[in-house]
């Protein structure tokens, strides 16, 4: 399928979602309680089996679901994701075991999940986490100094900035296994709630999303716990975010056509200067660079996701192209919304000043803008070494 044309039957899709996020996931948004985990929200999503697709569909399916329902309800696509990026690993790289114990909560709505990537002192640098876990040399722990490792480790240290932390039932975490190896000495964990140890703190941020920091005090696992390869937990990290970095991509376009279509009902409606605000030169203009942003970085998305899908080269940086983009272009598009409707748009509760609150964020996490540049220029790079 050509990147940059969709088919009838996702058009309408699409369509469906947008009208479903209106009308039964934006009542359910609005009675929630700004930074926690709405889980009503998360059932219906579940109930609608939009959670469900999150592990039957491919990246272009992610993304139009986060764009569409983020047009219409951005706390319900937030919900969405969160759900998703936790518990991917758990489906890409879990045993059975994980997989049927956590997996069908995750579905059906029962269950939320978390990824636990992000440190007080590794955020962009995420191959710079210090979260260790210790070989627990305990009763019990009889294989701790065989030549194929520990079997039983303890956690200990902090995380922060922890989408769905501390109220989610289970955390995909990333933690030290090899000091002093970067990136080759991480090892994801799958950890439960309930771990004996393990305790959050909710954080109170800009976006109404349920973000928190969670503590680590020598918190048991074992390697039944293990997402994948002990060592290899970066593989795991990386894999999930090129997944879900265009998709980041896609939740921004929808904000940025909100924005837009918003803008354009503004203007066309808006009395001044003696006659509609869409007549004024410079106010047209504006519209117009707004409408060619937004489709550029829509286009820029799905060929991301596509290329994804159907596991073409240069992955990596399509989807880093296609965050940043999307992420600088929805904040451009949604400032100048504001601009455009004045000071209406600034009064709590308007739907720009809660899209101005929200874009912020998806330049920053899963990677900061000037983060996906250097992903760029690496692949760049790295294409003109390869020449022979």
């Amino acid at each position: 399928m050509p990147a940059f044309s969709l088919e009838p039957d996702q058009v309408a899709w699409c369509a469906e979602l947008r009208a479903l996020a209106a009308q039964r996931l934006r009542p359910l948004a609005e009675k929630g309680e700004p930074g926690h985990v709405n889980r009503p929200l998360v059932t219906e999503l579940g109930r609608l089996g939009l959670t469900d697709r999150l592990f039957t569909s491919g990246a272009l399916d992610l993304c139009l679901m986060r764009e569409s329902l983020a047009y219409a309800c951005t706390e319900a696509e937030t919900a969405l994701a969160l759900q998703g990026l936790g518990a991917h690993p758990v489906h890409a790289h879990g045993t059975p075991a994980q997989r049927d114990r956590w997996l069908p909560g995750v579905r059906d709505g029962s269950v939320v999940a978390a990824f636990a990537l992000s440190e007080p002192g590794a955020g962009s640098d995420a191959a710079a986490l210090a979260l260790r876990a210790d070989p627990d040399g305990g009763a019990g722990n009889a294989t701790a100094a065989r030549a194929d490792g520990p079997r039983r480790w303890r956690l200990t240290g902090e995380k922060c900035w922890i989408s769905n932390a501390p109220e989610a039932d289970f955390y995909t975490v990333f933690a030290r296994t090899t000091p002093d190896a970067g990136a080759r000495g991480v090892t994801a964990f799958l950890v439960p709630a309930d771990r004996p140890g393990l305790t959050g703190t909710g954080l109170d941020m800009l976006s109404p999303h349920p973000i928190g920091a969670l503590h680590f005090d020598a918190v048991p696992v074992t390697a039944d716990d293990v997402l994948g390869e002990t060592d290899r937990g970066f593989r795991v990290a990386m894999g999930t975010l090129n997944l879900f970095r265009p998709s980041v991509g896609a939740f921004a376009v929808g904000m940025a056509q909100a924005a837009l279509d918003a803008s354009l009902a503004h203007t066309a409606g808006r009395e001044a200067f003696g006659g509609k605000l869409k007549d004024l030169q410079t106010v047209a203009h504006q519209v117009a660079e707004m409408a060619v942003r937004t489709e550029a970085a829509r286009l820029m998305v799905y060929a991301a996701a596509t290329a994804h899908d159907d596991g073409a080269d240069g992955v990596p940086q399509r989807a880093a192209m296609a965050k940043l983009l999307a992420t600088e272009t929805a904040q451009y598009v949604v400032d100048a919304a504001v601009q455009l409707h004045g000071a209406r748009a600034l009064h709590r509760g308007h739907l720009l000043e809660h899209l101005y609150r929200e874009v912020r964020a998806p330049r920053v996490y899963e990677g900061a803008s000037e983060v996906q540049r250097g992903i760029i220029a690496k692949e760049l790079y790295a294409t003109v070494e390869a020449r022979p």
